[in-house]
């Protein structure tokens, strides 16, 4: 059974759920895959909460302060990705780009496996991208912050990002409306921060926050995603792996 530990936020974890769901469709129920979702919504925010070091993730210093933040998202990731493992699930996903700062410290303290989304985005992007290719990244502030991306890519690829601005007023807003269920706004607000990633000549566009498949696309169908030449979704791509290693 795949352990999914979501509610970071909500939308996305059940865009996550339902893309499993259309990518392995059964002809009767018993065909579909075994999963449990535990939408643990209560997680503290992770862009706020960030500010302590793990390991070379960031250049965050640490102060009393930071450490007590980290450490209340780590307890709260723990008893989601704990009570998962009780429940007989064999590996648990993480549906939220942000939340994998906390990776090395969760795979240390949960017997089962974690799948790491930002690195099967990395093996979905060399199968696609040539070495040194331009790669666009739309993320929280949190992710790119810590640079959970340019850790994995920053040795075969040029990881772009949006300016400050755009960060602002086109990303962070998207990213908010649609955690307030204010799609038709997300998509209008996501566009210009494309646009500049276009001109810029990236070769793919990452969509490293989970909000932000949804503000593009808009609940359209799961065929525009699977289609893009452009975009790299890290749901899908997550869901691709789960299936993997489940039919395992």
């Amino acid at each position: 059974m795949i352990g999914i530990l979501g509610g970071m936020g909500t939308q996305a974890g059940l865009d996550f759920c339902n893309k499993l769901a259309m990518l392995n469709r059964g002809k009767i129920d018993q065909e579909y895959p075994l999963f449990m979702l535990y939408n643990k919504s209560d997680i503290p925010g992770r862009p706020e909460s960030i500010g302590v070091q793990t390991k070379s993730f960031s250049t965050i210093p640490r102060n009393s302060k930071n450490t007590k933040k980290y450490n209340r998202v780590l307890k709260s990731l723990l008893e989601g990705c704990k009570s998962l493992e009780k429940s007989g699930c064999k590996f648990i996903v993480i549906p939220c780009n942000t939340a994998h700062y906390w990776y090395e410290d969760l795979k240390k303290k949960i017997r089962i496996p974690i799948i790491n989304m930002p690195k099967e985005v990395f093996t979905q992007t060399k199968k696609g991208c040539k070495k040194n290719s331009k790669i666009g990244l739309l993320a929280t502030e949190g992710t790119l912050k810590t640079e959970i991306y340019d850790k994995i890519f920053k040795k075969d690829y040029t990881l772009i990002k949006p300016s400050n601005n755009l960060q602002t007023n086109s990303v962070n807003k998207a990213i908010k409306h649609v955690k307030m269920g204010n799609i038709k706004l997300a998509e209008k607000a996501i566009k210009p921060a494309i646009k500049y990633l276009i001109k810029q000549k990236c070769k793919k566009i990452i969509l490293g926050c989970t909000e932000i498949p949804i503000a593009i696309f808009a609940f359209k169908s799961l065929k525009n995603v699977k289609v893009s030449k452009l975009y790299l979704d890290p749901n899908l791509i997550l869901a691709n792996s789960c299936m993997a290693r489940y039919k395992k």
